[in-house]
């Protein structure tokens, strides 16, 4: 990983006490510094994310009027698929050059969040594409909450402290196309420069170049993760939690090279979200006198819903 520090899952999940805290030590400080890490040790194994990639790259491929049926109005986008150009970052008129999926969270019945989240959609024409979606969603989450048990180590908090918050929370998997780019884009990108809006984003398929991060100075740095590495970065909900301790950092995935327009692009982003009534209120170890208070108070899912309005995702 060129530029982005490098952490292994399999040091915080050793029994061994400095392993698990140089991992901490690691990640605490590249999310201080730069937002985004390469993670290797996840739960995701090679044939679970060959498996994926087929399934998705047999989604985009349906016909358009295929594709569309399975596009849900009325929940701003949080399930299903978000046709081409919909998306745009905050600020900017022009739509990103993407097409995506959106798998959510799987509540049971009895929970108390079960009728907040919209049901995931099925997908008739491939049978194992929901199996495959929904085992990547949990293994990413698994990995997710371990992450933020290092997270809240290092911040000073309670190991489990984030648990109460991401059981059961409001993640997204997204599955993304950008397909080949056919004529000029007119001041469009794949996906233009912006921040996330969740607590952490793992994300696969950086294999190869296309995102960049902004570091301190303003560059934009390639982010190229090796083939059995997830990308990890603070979403704006962690920055503002602890009062941007750790860095919500801008990336963008910029438009290929003109000899490879012709190609597609997938990543598969996973969104990690808090339940919608987890106070956003900066945590008090994270403010001092030389790091004021910086945010106004919020809950998680107030503040999602106005990301979500500047995404152009929900209509007001």
């Amino acid at each position: 990983m060129q530029n982005i520090p490098s952490v292994d899952l399999r040091d915080f999940l050793s029994d061994d006490p400095k392993r698990k805290q140089k991992f901490v030590n690691e990640i605490g400080s590249a999310f201080e510094d730069i937002g985004f890490v390469a993670l290797k040790g996840h739960f995701l194994n090679d044939q679970l994310v060959d498996e994926l990639y087929g399934e998705i790259r047999n989604f985009f491929a349906l016909p358009l009027e295929t594709k569309h049926s399975y596009e849900i109005p009325g929940i701003g986008g949080q399930r299903g698929y978000v046709s081409f150009g919909t998306e745009h970052a905050k600020g900017r008129k022009e739509g990103d050059l993407k097409e995506f999926w959106h798998f959510g969270q799987y509540v049971s019945e009895d929970s108390k969040y079960a009728s907040e989240y919209p049901e995931n959609v099925e997908v008739k024409e491939l049978p194992r594409f929901n199996v495959v979606g929904k085992e990547a969603y949990q293994m990413l989450e698994k990995t997710g909450v371990y992450v933020l048990r290092a997270l809240a180590l290092h911040l000073g908090l309670d190991e489990f402290y984030f648990d109460q918050y991401t059981k059961d929370g409001n993640s997204i998997l997204r599955p993304i196309h950008y397909p080949p780019i056919t004529s000029e884009p007119a001041n469009a990108i794949r996906a233009a420069a912006h921040g996330d809006i969740n607590l952490i984003t793992l994300l696969m398929g950086a294999q190869g170049k296309g995102l960049q991060v902004q570091n301190h100075n303003g560059e934009w740095i390639d982010a190229i993760a090796e083939q059995d590495e997830l990308v990890i970065n603070v979403g704006d909900m962690l920055s503002r939690h602890t009062n941007n301790k750790l860095k919500s950092t801008i990336h963008q995935v910029v438009n290929p090279p003109r000899e490879l327009w012709g190609t597609s692009r997938y990543s598969i982003p996973f969104f990690m979200h808090p339940v919608s009534d987890m106070k956003l209120d900066c945590l008090e170890n994270c403010i001092d006198a030389e790091n004021p208070k910086k945010f106004e108070d919020i809950t998680a899912g107030a503040y999602l819903y106005e990301r979500l309005v500047d995404l152009g995702l929900i209509k007001k």
